[in-house]
């Protein structure tokens, strides 16, 4: 009984052995992927977080698409640029096709100009704010802790990264959360980022509010979202 006991023991041990390194090629080929992405755009997404500002970033190393033919510079086509452009969207936000595709729909009916509405949308999600406020070092992680519980909105915890915001609204890391080392690191890392200003932030509250709504300004990388519109009009 005894030499099953510990035979089984070390097939767990193996088991959970073999899961972590399967989980750390994941995620090496995850965050390689990340680069990827950059690189295929030519232009920095700030899909790593703090890396993204230092040297290392891939784009300041290799400025060029993925790929044995990366180098060669291809011309688009219409569709194929419009097409493009809506990718890098979702890729800098985080978002899949489809809620992008709703996102879309709802800016198409809310008044103003579609292409800035569709903008002033994917910044009020929750994710997004979080990493805005420097308590996510990316969207991505932003996130993960959104969904793991950390935040609150008005004293609620909300647990959907893609709840959208609205002016008066207060962010806060959870009481029983702000002691969390990875909060502490990115109030520290991020506290030479400068915050938007349609948000106001309390590093000392771990909070932040929503002024207004971002506007057009407020986007820092460059977007070409009339490209969006013509695309979906089609």
């Amino acid at each position: 009984m005894l030499h099953q006991y510990h035979t089984m023991v070390a097939d767990h041990q193996r088991d959970v052995e073999f899961k972590k390194g399967r989980w750390k090629n994941k995620m090496a080929r995850y965050k390689d992927e990340q680069c990827r992405i950059c690189r295929r755009e030519g232009q920095k997404l700030f899909l790593k977080g703090s890396r993204c500002y230092t040297d290392k970033c891939s784009i300041s190393r290799r400025n060029y698409a993925p790929g044995q033919n990366g180098q060669k510079k291809k011309k688009l086509s219409e569709y194929g640029t419009q097409l493009r452009e809506k990718q890098k969207t979702k890729s800098f936000y985080g978002v899949g096709e489809k809620q992008f595709r709703k996102y879309f729909d709802m800016a198409s009916n809310t008044k103003g100009k579609t292409g800035e509405v569709l903008l002033q949308i994917l910044e009020s999600r929750l994710d997004n704010v979080v990493y805005r406020l420097g308590y996510g070092s990316s969207r991505a992680q932003a996130r993960m802790l959104v969904t793991h519980g950390t935040f609150e909105v008005n004293g609620k915890k909300v647990d959907i990264a893609s709840y959208l915001v609205k002016p008066g609204d207060v962010i806060s890391v959870k009481e029983s959360k702000k002691d969390n080392s990875t909060i502490k690191v990115n109030v520290e890392e991020s506290a030479k980022r400068p915050i938007p200003a349609w948000l106001e932030k309390d590093s000392e509250k771990l909070s932040g509010k929503v002024i207004r709504l971002a506007s057009r300004e407020d986007v820092d990388i460059p977007i070409e979202e009339h490209l969006i519109v013509e695309l979906y009009s089609k």
